[in-house]
């Protein structure tokens, strides 16, 4: 075993530095698993971190701080939404407490999850400073120019994740508009708040302000919300958040933005329609670019397609053998955990002479995901559009869940569970559910698609009684059950 590197140290890396077997830039979901991969492998890694703490988009600006907020909106709302036989209350909103306890959390998994995590394995050091490929010929070691300090590496992998891209809106640049990062730090809650982009992060947010206090009206360019998942998932969904008190408007286009004496003005056009819409604030969730500038893409000779994100093959490779790239930069599934499983193929692959062992391409054929709104959204698989754009003519069921007993006892009827699969097989192809704990109950249909279970498997399967677990069982006897024959419990 080669001697534990400097993990945790700060500062540039020094002139003529060890070589590495593995140099990953970015310290995010895909830097971290690549350089445990590569220390258990027994290489050398380093890790180079430009920014002013380690962890990426997920622990510090992403997935934790975000899920915070929500979590504390749906206490907020259930309050002052009561229950049958407990009254509803207007509780005392402390904002700077929410943020204060958010900043902790973020804080703390950071040192635990990074920072201590980094530092209990042997063979990696962190480096400071902006990292920039210099060169990378073929079958020279790749010089990357860290910080004042230049440092070698057999392998280099980039994971630099991707940030908030902001649309070519006339206008926009003149006002100060949010992205999912500016506005969980708002100082304060404004009193209107409008959302340009009906995806996942733009609905989560806007949900989670709405259950705040704020008036959130969301703007979306296509028909329907959540464009990428299953039409009548969409449907369910909206009618959710607009029961809720959120305004929806769909295939809407923005056409200009300006600055008033209150906050922002849009022009609108709907159709023929044309229209303004007026808020406080203004948040802009319409997708994501990579953080691919100045790092040295060009003089690695490394391609980039759409968007600017790199381009990789299922080893992750790019199109210079000595460089990888795994995580967000690659333009894959935005998902923390795919980029942890990128990053750990990406190492294996990296190190393959050097540790002996045969890589395996990176497996995305079952995805799933979640949109963190209440109720959730959860899929994975094929949709039936796209079931039928695959030369399938599926079978489907939906079951609407105010049939599932735990819906009822908790009083949280909307939603639905829709399946696919396949006809003659009944193997199960794709599940899309709307439900409060939807996020939690995919994992069974992802365990099912990938391997080849059929929708008799979950039916025949037990489920425990009263949990929302159950309702994939529910679901899976509605294709050979009517569901008024749906007993409580068989």
């Amino acid at each position: 075993m080669r001697p534990p590197g400097e993990a945790g140290a700060a500062g540039s890396a020094p002139k003529d530095s060890p070589g590495y077997d593995l140099l990953i830039i970015g310290s995010g979901g895909a830097g971290m698993a690549a350089a445990i991969r590569a220390s258990e492998l027994g290489a050398r890694a380093a890790i180079v971190e430009g920014a002013e703490v380690i962890g990426g988009t997920c622990v510090n600006i992403g997935c934790i701080p975000s899920k915070n907020l929500i979590e504390a909106a749906q206490h907020y709302h259930n309050a002052r939404r009561g229950f049958p036989g407990i009254a509803a209350c207007e509780p005392e909103l402390a904002w700077e407490e929410v943020l204060r306890q958010k900043r902790y959390i973020v804080d703390n998994l950071r040192q635990q999850k990074y920072a201590d995590v980094l530092s209990s394995y042997e063979g990696i050091t962190l480096l400071r400073g902006r990292a920039e490929l210099a060169s990378a010929g073929d079958g020279e070691p790749v010089s990357v120019r860290v910080g004042a300090g230049d440092v070698r590496a057999h392998k280099v992998l980039i994971a630099t994740g991707a940030r908030p891209a902001m649309p070519p809106i006339p206008g926009l640049s003149d006002v100060t508009a949010l992205d999912s990062t500016t506005v969980m730090d708002l100082e304060r809650l404004p009193a209107s708040m409008i959302v340009i982009g009906g995806g996942a992060i733009g609905l989560e947010l806007g949900q989670a302000f709405q259950r705040f206090g704020v008036r959130v009206i969301v703007v979306e360019a296509l028909d329907r919300i959540i464009p990428g998942e299953d039409p009548d998932v969409s449907k369910e969904l909206a009618a959710a958040l607009v029961a809720e008190g959120m305004e929806i408007h769909t295939a809407t286009r923005v056409e200009r933005v300006e600055r008033t004496a209150t906050g922002v003005r849009l022009a609108t056009t709907q159709g023929t329609l044309a229209g303004s819409l007026e808020a406080e604030q203004l948040l802009v969730a319409t997708g994501r670019i990579p953080n691919t500038e100045r790092i040295g893409l060009d003089a690695a000779g490394i391609r980039t397609g759409r968007a600017g994100f790199v381009e990789v093959d299922g080893f992750m490779r790019t199109s210079n053998p000595r460089v990888f790239a795994a995580g967000d930069v690659t333009g894959g599934p935005g998902f923390v955990y795919v980029a942890a499983l990128q990053g750990d193929v990406a190492a294996r692959a990296a190190l393959a002479e050097f540790s002996g062992e045969e890589p395996a391409a990176a497996d995305l054929s079952t995805v799933p995901r979640v949109t963190f709104t209440d109720p959730q959204v959860a899929a994975v698989g094929l949709t039936e559009d796209e079931a039928r754009q695959a030369g399938i003519t599926p079978e489907v069921t939906s079951l609407p869940v105010e049939y599932v007993p735990r819906a009822i006892v908790s009083h949280r009827l909307r939603g639905t569970i829709k399946l696919v699969s396949e006809p003659g097989t009944d193997r199960l192809l794709g599940a899309h559910i709307v439900a409060p704990n939807a996020g939690d109950m995919i994992s069974e249909a992802v365990l099912a698609i990938r391997f080849g279970l059929t929708s008799r498997d979950i039916a025949s399967t037990l489920h425990p009684y009263l949990t929302w677990g159950e309702a994939m069982k529910l679901a899976a006897q509605t294709f050979t059950k009517d569901v008024a024959k749906l007993s409580c419990c068989a």
